[in-house]
């Protein structure tokens, strides 16, 4: 079980680090725009925007992967950082679309289980 949490937690980290890349780098880009339906000229606009919140999942993803790298002993801060992507999915499928619900929520929500239930 603690494979599969470590896994989990891993696979997140990893979504929210592609997360910083899209929304830091590539917002303005054909990829960026694509993935979140954009126009060149919304792109454009909310380029500075869309870079601070693309910081904001790098914190997240950071924060996993410190609680991967403490061990056994990192469970409540993998616990504390899955409940702020569950959080950020939850809102974000609330005010944005609810597609985010599938990609952040829902898997965040698994992992937390996973990782509650190897501790």
């Amino acid at each position: 079980m603690q494979i599969a949490a470590a896994l989990a937690t891993l696979l997140i980290a990893l979504l929210q680090s592609w997360i910083l890349v899209l929304e830091m780098f590539l917002w303005t880009r054909p990829l960026g725009k694509k993935t979140f339906r954009l126009t060149d000229e919304f792109a454009a606009a909310s380029r500075v925007l869309a870079a601070n919140q693309g910081l904001y999942n790098g914190f997240l993803a950071a924060g996993l992967f410190w609680g991967l790298w403490l061990g056994p002993e990192g469970v409540a801060v993998r616990l504390f950082f899955l409940g702020c992507v569950l959080v950020a999915g939850v809102y974000g499928a609330a005010t944005v679309g609810k597609k985010i619900l599938f990609v952040q929520g829902i898997p965040a929500a698994l992992a937390i289980v996973l990782v509650w239930l190897a501790a």
